[in-house]
Formats: structure tokens, C-alpha cells, sequence
């Protein structure tokens, strides 16, 4: 019996992790701005800084990616499926937790939505590729809202959801302190860089590359990208 409390009092504070960050996000508007938490201004600055890590990986740069379909995880409103993915890739799937940010996607996004196949509706911690469906699967600012545990879960997910030749880029903010900090606000995780890497590769990925995010304004988290297969 005791057993069974102790399993009870853990799945309880799990699910406050995760209602927590959900009603958070329910309150954050849909808006560049609201995704980037007031920080819109660095918007070009990001998505020139994924292009130019992206770039080497494709095809057309002698890269393994096929630019076919990609997928766009924990995605808002679509700033990045806007902005990166749709000017690179055939087709985008987007998967967002957040009912209203993925109500107000395709109007954000515009004309090019007839391109984005399918928005999910769903939290990452138990969302399921499709087997093979994605020659790149992005990741940005949404992985601190898993526990361990389950962001080593969804990135097994997402490495059986790769196309042949295909890449997941993880792109975080990071710490640097001893281990990954709470922040009880939007209820995330910021782990360290060497957290982040240890699962990945507790997944099973191999990591390709990791590169600081240059030009961002000092004052906030360093941000890393990583190449995962």
C-alpha cells in the first residue's frame, strides 16, 4: 500500500507539472510577441540563425534531408512553421497543446497553410509520430515543459518518426549552473547543456552538431541547437 501512495503522490505532482504549464499557456496571447514571452524583436534574428544551421543538412547542400515534410513541435501559432519550415519544405505538421494558439495558426500563418497537412492538438509527452513521416522534425523553446523521463520518451518518438536521411533539430535555452532550474511561472525546465545532451543520447540519437545561437541580446538564456539522427 505504501508503494501505491508514493506512486500516487509522484503521478499527482507529474500531472501539476504538466496542468500548470498548460493553463499558462492558455492565458499567453496568440501573438509573435506572446510566444516569444515580449521578446519579438529577436524573431529574425532566431530564424536566420536556424536557416544557416539548417542550410548544411540538406539536400541541396549536399546534406542527407530530403525537403519533403517536416514537423513543427510545440508550435503556437506557427512562427516557425511560417518563417523557417514552409519556405524549405513541401508540406509542415504542426503539433501545439494549446487549443487557441492552434486555432488561430492558419490565419497567422496565411495563403501558405493550404501547405501545413495536419495541426495536432496535443502535449509532447503524448504525442506519437507517424512512423517515417518526417524528413526534419523541429523542436524550439518547448522541450523545458517535459520531465525527463518523458523527453527521453518523445525523442525515441521522434527518432522512429524520421524519414530515412532525416534530422530532428532541438533548439533550447540553456543554464549554466550545476542542474536544470524550475521556473514555477510557466512551470519548464531550463536544463543544462550537458543535460540536454545526456537525453539525447539516452534515446538513442547520435548528436551531429551543437551550435550557440549568435547575435541574441545578453540578458537572456544562452540558446543551443543540436543536430539529432
Amino acid at each position: 500500500m505504501e508503494t501505491n501512495k508514493k506512486e500516487e503522490g509522484a503521478h499527482d505532482v507529474q500531472d501539476k507539472f504538466y496542468t500548470d504549464a498548460k493553463d499558462y499557456w492558455a492565458s499567453v496571447t496568440p501573438t509573435v510577441d506572446g510566444m516569444l514571452g515580449g521578446f519579438a524583436k529577436i524573431s529574425p534574428t532566431d530564424i536566420n540563425g536556424s536557416k544557416s544551421f539548417l542550410r548544411p543538412y540538406l539536400k541541396i547542400s549536399g546534406g542527407s534531408v530530403t525537403p519533403k515534410c517536416a514537423l513543427d513541435c510545440g508550435a503556437g501559432i506557427g512562427r516557425i512553421t511560417k518563417r523557417l519550415l514552409l519556405p524549405i519544405f513541401e508540406t509542415v505538421d504542426m503539433v501545439e497543446q494549446d487549443q487557441h494558439f492552434c486555432d488561430n495558426a492558419r490565419a497567422f500563418i496565411g495563403p501558405e497553410s493550404s501547405r501545413v497537412t495536419n495541426i495536432f492538438c496535443s502535449g509532447l509527452q503524448d504525442f506519437v509520430p507517424a512512423a517515417g513521416a518526417y524528413d526534419v522534425i523541429w523542436s524550439q523553446w518547448v522541450l523545458g515543459h517535459l520531465e525527463d523521463e518523458d523527453l527521453v520518451r518523445f525523442f525515441q518518438r521522434c527518432q522512429a518518426g524520421l524519414s530515412k536521411g532525416g534530422i530532428m533539430v532541438v533548439k533550447e535555452n540553456t543554464v549554466e549552473a550545476d542542474g536544470k532550474t524550475f521556473d514555477e511561472s510557466d512551470s519548464s525546465y531550463t536544463r543544462t547543456r550537458a543535460e540536454l545532451r545526456d537525453c539525447m543520447l539516452k534515446a538513442g540519437f547520435k548528436i551531429l552538431a551543437d551550435q550557440k545561437q549568435k547575435d541574441f541580446p545578453k540578458d537572456l538564456y544562452p540558446v543551443y541547437m543540436f543536430a539529432l539522427q
